[in-house]
Formats: C-alpha cells, sequence, structure tokens
C-alpha cells in the first residue's frame, strides 16, 4: 500500500476542467453578495523552478514582464469591481501566492497592494496572507507586508541541511533560511507558516528532527511537512529520481509525533499549529473564492474556473499570453461545472482530510441523506482504523455533534484515502487530460511500490 497516491488539496483537479461557452461572471454575481468571500492573486514569477516543482509559475523573466502582468491583474481587477459593486461584495480573506510573490521590486509589490485596495472591498479585521522566500525576503519588503496589514506570512524552508536543498534544486541555503527568519520575526507578524518537506533522496528521520528542532526556535505559529512528490515536467522527473514510499512514511510518523510532543495540534496531514493559537473551522466546499491573475482559480458554488492547466515553460509563457491579450475578462471560458454528486463528493474530501471531520447532521441537513450511505468504503475505513465516528464534547443542554474522522493512522494516509473519492467522471477526465500531454499518472510520483 502506496501511501502517496495523490495530494488532495482541492476537488476536482484542473486536468478535468474542460472549455465553457456562454457562461459570464456577472451571471454569478448574487452568490457574491454581502461578506464572507475569498479573494486570490496568483503571482506565477520565480527566481528558478525548484526540482519538483509542476505549479503555473515561470522563470528568467525580466521586471518589464512582471510589469506587463501587473497591468493585466488591474483591468481585470476593473471589469470585476463593477460587478462586485453591484451585489456589495466584502472580501473576509486576501491571498498571495505563486511563484514567489516577493519576486516583485518594492514599486511593483506598493503598485500591487494599491490595485487590489483600489477594487475591492474587506471587512474589518481581513485575513492578508502573503507567501514567501529566503532568497526574496528583505527588510524593505517586509516592511512593505507590515504596512499593508499583511496577518499571516508564509515561507517554504523545505530543509535546513544543504545537501538536501542541493537535492531539492532550491536556489537558498541554509544560512539564507535562517536569515531570513530572522527577519521575519523582527516584524511581528500575528501568524509565520513554515513548510519542510520529508522524504527526500538521502533524508533521515535524524536530519528531518534536526531541521524541526531548528526552526521551533524561532518560534513559528504553524508547520506544514508535505511529502516530496516528483511530479509530472518537473526537473526531479527527468533526472529519474525514484522516491521510496515507506521511508518517507517513516519519516513522517517520527516529525508528526515530535511535533505533537512540542505543543503543536495536528489539524491534517500536513498542517501543525501551535496549541496557544486559536483555531477556527469553516465549512468548506460551498465557500466562494475569486482567482485574480493568471493560474488563479476561482469557485463560485457548482463553477470552478480557471486558465488551462500548465505545466512547461512554453506551456505557461503561452497561457501568460493569453492572460495579458484578453479583453473581457467577465467570460469565463475554462472550467467545470459540478453535478451534485460532483458537490457532495468535494464536500467529503474538503471535510474529511482536515480536523474535525464530517458533522454528521450538516451532512444529511445539506444532501438530504447519510454520508456513509452514500459513500460505503467510509464503512471499510472504520474497519481498517483509518477512520471513526466521534462526538464532539458536550456543552450546555445541546446534543454534542457526531462526526465521522479520520484517525491518526488515517490522517497518515490522506494521500491514500482521498483519491478513493475520485468519481468515475472526473477520473476519466484526468486520464484524457494525461493521456493527451504524455502522461500516464497526475500528480503521482515515480515511486518504488514497497509500501
Amino acid at each position: 500500500m502506496n501511501p502517496y497516491i495523490q495530494y488532495m488539496y482541492s476537488y476536482p483537479h484542473k486536468t478535468a476542467y474542460r472549455p465553457l461557452t456562454g457562461i459570464h461572471f456577472q451571471d454569478y454575481a448574487s452568490m457574491l453578495a454581502g461578506k464572507g468571500h475569498g479573494l486570490y492573486l496568483h503571482i506565477p514569477f520565480c527566481q528558478s523552478k525548484c526540482g519538483y516543482c509542476n505549479l503555473f509559475s515561470v522563470t528568467g523573466l525580466c521586471q518589464e514582464a512582471v510589469d506587463r502582468y501587473l497591468d493585466a491583474v488591474e483591468c481585470q481587477s476593473g471589469q470585476y469591481q463593477a460587478v462586485l459593486d453591484s451585489v456589495h461584495t466584502e472580501f473576509s480573506e486576501l491571498v498571495i501566492g505563486g511563484g514567489t510573490p516577493l519576486f516583485m521590486t518594492e514599486n511593483q509589490l506598493e503598485q500591487m497592494f494599491c490595485v487590489l485596495e483600489k477594487h475591492f472591498r474587506y471587512c474589518e479585521g481581513r485575513d492578508l496572507v502573503v507567501e514567501t522566500a529566503p532568497n526574496q525576503t528583505t527588510r524593505e519588503k517586509l516592511e512593505i507586508l507590515k504596512q499593508s496589514g499583511v496577518s499571516r506570512i508564509s515561507m517554504g524552508i523545505q530543509s535546513f541541511n544543504d545537501r538536501e536543498l542541493l537535492t531539492l534544486e532550491r536556489q537558498h541555503d541554509a544560512r539564507k533560511a535562517r536569515e531570513a527568519l530572522e527577519l521575519i520575526k523582527d516584524f511581528d507578524f500575528p501568524c509565520v507558516n513554515v513548510d519542510f518537506i520529508y522524504g527526500i533522496p538521502g533524508q533521515t528521520k535524524a536530519s528531518l528532527l534536526e531541521s524541526l528542532k531548528e526552526v521551533l526556535r524561532f518560534e513559528p505559529e504553524e508547520i506544514f511537512l508535505y511529502p516530496l512528490y516528483v511530479k509530472h515536467g518537473a526537473r526531479m522527473e527527468r533526472e529519474g529520481i525514484v522516491l521510496e514510499p515507506e521511508t518517507a512514511f517513516a519519516q513522517y510518523q517520527t516529525a508528526s509525533s515530535f511535533l505533537r510532543e512540542e505543543g503543536f495540534y495536528q489539524d491534517s496531514m500536513r498542517r501543525f499549529v501551535r496549541r496557544d493559537m486559536e483555531r477556527t473551522f469553516s465549512e468548506c466546499g460551498f465557500g466562494t473564492s475569486i482567482g485574480l491573475g493568471c493560474g488563479g482559480r476561482s469557485y463560485l458554488g457548482n463553477l470552478h474556473f480557471c486558465s488551462p492547466y500548465a505545466i512547461t515553460r512554453n506551456e505557461c509563457l503561452e497561457r501568460l499570453r493569453d492572460y495579458e491579450d484578453t479583453e473581457n475578462f467577465l467570460e469565463i471560458t475554462h472550467g467545470i461545472i459540478l453535478s451534485e454528486e460532483e458537490q457532495k463528493r468535494r464536500y467529503v474530501i474538503r471535510h474529511l482530510l482536515i480536523r474535525p471531520g464530517i458533522e454528521l447532521g450538516r451532512y444529511r441537513e445539506l444532501f438530504g441523506r447519510d454520508v456513509l450511505d452514500d459513500f460505503p468504503v467510509l464503512h471499510e475505513w472504520i474497519k481498517q482504523n483509518f477512520a471513526s465516528i466521534c462526538e464532539e464534547e458536550k456543552h450546555g443542554d445541546s446534543e454534542p455533534r457526531k462526526y465521522f474522522a479520520l484517525t491518526e493512522r488515517g490522517l497518515g494516509f490522506s494521500d491514500y484515502l482521498g483519491p478513493q473519492l475520485i468519481s468515475p467522471e472526473v477520473a476519466k477526465s484526468m486520464h484524457e487530460w494525461e493521456v493527451a500531454h504524455g502522461q500516464t499518472h497526475d500528480s503521482i510520483p515515480r515511486q518504488s511500490e514497497k509500501l
């Protein structure tokens, strides 16, 4: 049993999206009325491409190319603003990801924030999340983030071991990561998240623990642990890197136990939150989120849309040109419309893989059926100790809510369990995309089958 089949960060995957016609952004304006929506801006520029990465990003472009991109983002934002103002949309969360957003110059960062403040309205106390990387983290850029009200900063460190960073083809070294963390700490952001990778060829449980022990000195509020996936189109795939899931899983068990012992609560297979941090859970699967930029994904109920999925540099550059040449951003041309069956699957996947799990009564309220009747495989997971039905602690006279939740063992197998919930129709669409693009597995690492 290989625990690392596919990372189900969303459903359906972009490879299941197809061309759409006759759909316009303004047709969904009512879904964006009032407060509580998410806004995401994708900045697809990086200093270099990591050896394992197949995300939508490009390298080697000049600052003039970034300027052109920001001009297109402002054009898109202006067209969206006219629709959003009509329904008084207020965003409760703004996320700026990439790529590497801090690849931009200080002037470009200020221009970006100016565009986002000019064209969109936000709820009081909004969350503002920005991703960065060690080489791009400077005092001048952090001052801009602080002045702009950033509440959470996320940085991919991946390891404090220089040999492991070299294997991953990261452009920073451990010294630079330490310097960046020291700088971030000086600015006292409300939440700092750091990412690490396990399963790196040559990595050991001891070297992984050394990295985690070191980062605790910087007192991050959140730590994410990601298994290494060598994805289609990434350099490590072309170099013939073969991963060992048995070794990776042993490292995961050691690292997750260590973080729990050090006072972190495990929300999911990947996310560990310091226990003194307030944790809030919102219902997933039906939220509305707007994606800006090329590669940004939007979720409007049963409509999901974005630019066509791209992996290679040439494909990404072509998508960038198409985005910058777009005249009418209100016409939605690529995405998927989910049936009720697919919405159920999305709801289950989004809730099951993060604690506290699926509230049984809420699922029944939404869909008129019991989740275990809709998904018989869940019974098997209970028998295999991957999941259980549990009750929350009772408060007052109200009846305690019951949840279908992954066990500690089940959390570790999230990337094995989640893919089992993909529908045959979505699996077929994904396979068709894979065949058309010369691969047989999407987001599935080339790994030995020891486990």
